[in-house]
């Protein structure tokens, strides 16, 4: 049950002249439909068509490193998780922030780090946060490789346009304020199977199978996914895995509430307390990083 930004743009319409009766073509609603830019519809290439040349055996790298992180890239990673573990379908599933969608959107501003980002910058966070682990540099064959089987998967996408299914969908606030002890039913009925009820996943051959949702083999603190309103949107499209969209709203903010209301590794930009830190990298509602919660406070050593 792991969660990328679907952006919606409102034009709006713009009156000129004396006032004149309109059709239905003229109106403002039919001038607001024409002047809201489109999404591209984009489908990935199998993996059938994946080259066979020096350029392919990249590609192929990075689709194991992506799919087996920590076999393939294991000095850089801190948990039990894959890329996969967010990205489902190994980087190709739209509206669990593919890899095609990544490709085409960078560079970028981001305000996490208050620059712009290029797309292997992007990723080294992935590892930092994510991944728990360290950032790979600049150039090591572990980004070539990644930035490779993305740049595949990305290919005849529109650079740097609105895609359909790019990023996690982006969730209208709910009507009841998300509440944990909802979210914990939700979770107990709809989640725990796979996940385990003590959110700690499924593992088979030493290999994780359903990944950890919080505690020490999970995402951390600085992690994206550690927002409530990412979660709520990852979980809504995708969760529980080949039932997306069974879930309603609600419960998908009220059992990424849940999720993100428990105890996990530290965010690596600690500065020695946790007010401060909440402060400086935290603040936000969607954030319980700093929050009490059954008399804890989350993120506190």
């Amino acid at each position: 049950m792991k969660v990328s930004i679907a952006l919606t743009f409102t034009a709006l319409a713009t009156r000129a002249g004396a006032e004149a009766p309109k059709s239905a073509a003229s109106s403002p609603q039919a001038d607001k439909t024409a002047s809201t830019p489109q999404a591209h519809a984009f489908t990935p290439p199998a993996e059938s068509a994946m080259p066979s040349d020096e350029f392919g055996k990249s590609v192929k790298l990075g689709e194991q490193i992506f799919t087996h992180t920590k076999e393939f890239a294991g000095k850089y990673v801190g948990n039990t998780l894959n890329c996969a573990s967010c990205h489902l379908d190994a980087g190709r599933k739209a509206d669990s922030s593919p890899m095609w969608g990544a490709y085409v959107s960078y560079p970028a501003y981001r305000s996490k780090n208050g620059h712009v980002n290029t797309l292997a910058e992007r990723m080294q966070g992935c590892f930092r946060y994510s991944m728990n682990g360290k950032a790979p540099p600049l150039g090591d064959p572990v980004l070539v490789a990644l930035e490779t089987y993305a740049f595949w998967l990305a290919k005849g996408a529109p650079v740097g346009e609105k895609v359909q299914g790019r990023g996690y969908p982006k969730l209208a606030t709910p009507a009841q304020h998300p509440d944990f002890q909802r979210g914990a039913q939700i979770y107990a009925q709809h989640c725990a199977v796979c996940h385990g009820p003590d959110g700690q996943g499924q593992s088979s051959g030493g290999k994780t199978v359903f990944p950890p949702l919080w505690g020490a083999h999970s995402f951390n603190w600085g992690a994206g996914m550690h927002e409530i309103q990412n979660a709520a949107g990852f979980i809504k499209a995708n969760m529980p895995l080949g039932l997306g969209g069974t879930l309603t709203d609600q419960q998908a903010w009220d059992v990424a509430t849940f999720m993100d209301s428990h105890e996990r590794p530290q965010d690596p930009r600690y500065s020695g307390s946790v007010e401060a830190t909440r402060t400086k990298y935290h603040d936000s509602p969607n954030s319980m990083y700093g929050k009490t919660v059954n008399g804890h406070v989350l993120g506190s050593p």
